[in-house]
């Protein structure tokens, strides 16, 4: 009696709208949930993953940059660790207070000059935040990642007390310190930026160039600047030692064509000889190389733009101008007197805020620094023990420690973010540092003393602190945040161990720069294990997306219409590993393919039991070696954190081998009707099917949770994300698997002859086909695939026969 074999998958295709029951199941099961368990044997991995600033929905690239995370996380899960890889917002600092300011239409200066009006402010920022929170949260729900999701982001009091708390341990260590010096300054935002938190524009500008008297013998030298509303405050004139123009003016002095004042006239090694005229104002403070020129000269600054943005009183006829307002006003009062020789019209780099992008202007201001100038050396040794995922970008934090010239301004004039917890006794003039452990509001709660410590002024004498930590001073303990730094010793020591630091390459010089630093400074040790470094994700131009491009693409629609499966497939398919990635409605297309693909695979595999004996033939020892191969690749490119090389080895491999060679190959056997095959020859294929089958949804379970798991439960009964990733057998690897090419080499080749002829693929070719001996083993396989009615084996070319490719020849005809 024939058997009948019939399909346990019963739905004919496969239905991305499933992919909501399959979060619903994890969801109730937890099987992806991390459990701090001290009797727990398996080691544990902590992924620092980005807390993402709660300041608007996600594009494509963001949705894109998260669910490989995941892929990551979920690796590292069915390779035996204890991944802990939460999920929480970045809720401190500038981008919601701009965004409030917008929305609302407030000064928060203003409002937030009362205790109440900040609580105010405060308040409108927390709903901006929750509401933006909602619906990141579920873009990543959606997409199936597996983070634990912490309610508590970095405006909690939970993960603020502890930012607090590695403050007052870095300032006990000497390692902070207050003083009034350059900064770096929006004034739009009216707070100090640190050097990493600018970013560079180009702009249309004049070199402008302006005539000055030499004081002792009456001589005019010209001067070429781009900023000639800073001429009040211009205290010297340099030109570089080796530049004979100059050198007989060494000691003598210079008159301001504009104010009158007398400035010497010296030699400075760094100014470049080839630059306008080579001579240099130096000013305070036109940049950053200003700043340098002062403090290496000796020279006393006077600074004439205000913290507003405007030129002050010390600007006499400028004065109250916006700096490009004064440009053109100065400009022509230097006309008007004969002293500005031409004006000649460039293009140049200008440093912005980076989130207003306001022009930035440097100021002097008091504010709170942490030392990081001495700590260069021990950071650039501490960055060879990390391992960087790709190693290109390692380099790019190299260059930016080398670069780093001033300590970092820690403290803003702003509002929503981490309050500086100290307070001053308005008595003595001491400053008062707390005890760790709670979390300090000094704007609005009172000093923790009765009376000054020091002097014993009574407790309304202590005044709290105003400012709030730059929000990259909390954001750098985000891996001590992950592993429960202060607040479960036995577990950060054990998670601590190895940790992964996910993140995109425009915040190396932030982000990752000052989590080095930081956790250096507290813990002497680095901070990472690894550092998966991605590129950007852009529009299917291959721009970068913004709103004011209008270019933003919304992953919601794209989920919705091909799966989150789908989705991933394209995050991973499409991004090579620390290189920017476009975005491709078409590769989504075929990320729907693959898993339809991969639900006719498994609907046909199920029609077959799972056997227990089995004979295999050549074709399935050479395609259980070819897997096995494929496995060893994939799990070596997981394990280097890449998820571009699994998906596209497994697509290959799956879509281009195993369906369509292997499957078609071994059906005739597989079902073995007319009783050709032996019994054991024919499990021998239900076995490679079932084997193979349960590989690639094992190895592709990371990218494409849902199809895989889907398919896992029906067929065997439990959840794929429970399973062990897949790992050859040697009985496998020790087997040949060049039969593999020979075999598709051949299929083409039959495939092509007959799509030539103008013949169906099943239709018989009755003509002799001359195959190569090498596929003896495989050779009723072929015959049963391709209807061959008449091969021969050859060991030599046959010279009467037609070749058409792949080792396979025609009987004499012309093809």
């Amino acid at each position: 009696m024939e058997q009948r074999f019939e399909p346990r998958l019963r739905e004919t295709r496969w239905d991305p709208g499933r992919e909501r029951e399959l979060l619903d199941k994890w969801e109730g099961e937890g099987i992806h949930e991390f459990k701090a368990d001290p009797g727990d044997p398996r080691e544990i991995i902590a992924i620092d993953t980005p807390p993402p600033y709660a300041s608007g929905k996600w594009h494509v690239g963001g949705a894109a940059h998260y669910a490989q995370i995941d892929m990551v996380a979920r690796y590292f899960r069915m390779k035996g660790y204890n991944v802990l890889v939460p999920f929480y917002a970045d809720r401190n600092g500038l981008p919601v207070e701009v965004q409030v300011e917008k929305a609302y239409k407030v000064n928060p200066h203003k409002l937030s000059s009362t205790p109440e009006g900040r609580e105010h402010f405060l308040k409108l920022c927390r709903e901006f935040l929750d509401k933006a929170e909602r619906d990141i949260v579920s873009v990543w729900r959606r997409l199936g990642c597996s983070f634990q999701y912490w309610k508590n982001g970095t405006d909690s009091e939970e993960y603020r007390r502890i930012t607090q708390a590695t403050f007052i341990e870095l300032y006990k260590k000497g390692l902070i310190y207050e003083a009034e010096r350059p900064v770096n300054w929006c004034p739009r935002c009216r707070t100090s930026l640190a050097d990493a938190e600018l970013e560079y524009v180009e702009e249309d500008t004049y070199l402008y160039y302006i005539r000055f008297q030499v004081k002792e013998t009456g001589e005019h030298l010209v001067v070429a600047t781009t900023r000639p509303e800073l001429l009040r405050s211009c205290k010297a004139l340099v030109y570089h030692p080796g530049d004979e123009r100059y050198s007989k003016y060494k000691g003598m002095h210079a008159v301001n064509p504009v104010y009158g004042h007398e400035m010497p006239i010296l030699e400075y090694e760094e100014v470049d000889p080839g630059y306008g005229t080579g001579l240099v104002m130096v000013c305070s403070y036109g940049d950053q190389a200003d700043v340098k020129m002062f403090r290496d000269l000796g020279l006393e600054p006077l600074v004439i733009v205000s913290k507003d943005g405007y030129l002050t009183e010390e600007a006499g006829p400028i004065a109250g101008l916006k700096p490009e307002e004064a440009r053109v006003k100065i400009a022509e009062i230097l006309e008007s007197k004969g002293l500005l020789v031409k004006k000649e019209r460039i293009r140049h780099s200008i440093p912005v805020c980076w989130r207003c992008k306001t022009p930035i202007q440097i100021v002097n201001s008091k504010e709170w620094f942490l030392k990081q100038l001495e700590f260069k050396d021990a950071l650039l040794k501490l960055i060879e023990q990390i391992d960087f995922k790709p190693p290109l970008h390692k380099r790019k934090l190299v260059d930016w420690v080398n670069s780093v010239s001033t300590d970092w301004p820690i403290s803003k004039d702003r509002y929503y973010a981490t309050e500086i917890p100290l307070w001053r006794c308005s008595r003595c003039g001491s400053i008062l540092l707390p005890e760790p452990g709670r979390y300090y509001r000094p704007w609005r709660d009172p000093a923790p003393w009765d009376k000054c410590p020091v002097c014993g002024a009574p407790r309304e004498s202590l005044v709290g602190e105003s400012k709030v930590f730059d929000t990259w001073f909390d954001s750098s303990i985000s891996v001590l945040y992950v592993t429960h730094y202060m607040r479960n010793p036995a577990l950060f020591e054990k998670a601590f161990k190895h940790t992964l630091r996910p993140q995109g390459q425009d915040i190396i010089r932030t982000w990752l720069y000052y989590s080095l630093l930081r956790v250096y400074q507290l813990t002497g040790k680095p901070a990472f294990k690894w550092v998966r470094i991605t590129g950007m994700g852009l529009d299917e131009k291959g721009e970068a997306m913004h709103k004011s491009k209008g270019n933003v693409i919304d992953p919601d629609p794209f989920i919705e219409k091909y799966g989150a499966d789908a989705f991933r497939y394209w995050a991973a398919a499409s991004a090579k590993l620390g290189y920017d990635y476009r975005f491709s409605e078409q590769t989504l297309r075929t990320g729907l393919l693959f898993a339809t693909k991969l639900w006719n695979i498994a609907r046909y595999i199920s029609s077959f039991p799972e056997p227990v004996d089995y004979e295999l033939r050549e074709i399935d020892k050479a395609t259980l070696a070819y897997l096995g191969r494929v496995l060893e690749k994939v799990d070596k490119a997981y394990s280097e954190l890449d998820v571009y090389e699994p998906v596209n080895e497994l697509y290959q491999f799956t879509w281009n081998y195993f369906a369509s060679h292997y499957i078609e190959l071994t059906k005739s056997r597989a079902y073995n009707r007319e009783g050709k095959y032996s019994e054991l020859e024919q499990k021998a294929a239900w076995y490679t099917l079932h084997y193979t089958l349960k590989a690639v949804l094992r190895a592709l379970a990371p990218i494409m949770p849902f199809i895989t798991d889907a398919i896992y439960r029906e067929l065997y009964g439990r959840s794929v994300h429970t399973e062990r990733f897949p790992e050859p057998l040697e009985e496998h690897l020790k087997q040949p698997h060049d039969l593999v090419d020979r075999v598709m080499n051949a299929d083409s080749a039959i495939w092509g002859y007959k799509k030539k002829k103008g013949l169906k693929l099943s239709d018989p070719l009755k003509t002799t086909v001359y195959l190569p001996r090498a596929l003896e083993g495989v050779l009723e396989e072929l015959k049963d695939l391709h209807r061959l009615e008449n091969t021969v084996l050859y060991d030599e070319p046959p010279s009467n026969a037609v070749d058409i490719g792949g080792g396979v020849y025609i009987a004499g005809e012309a093809v």
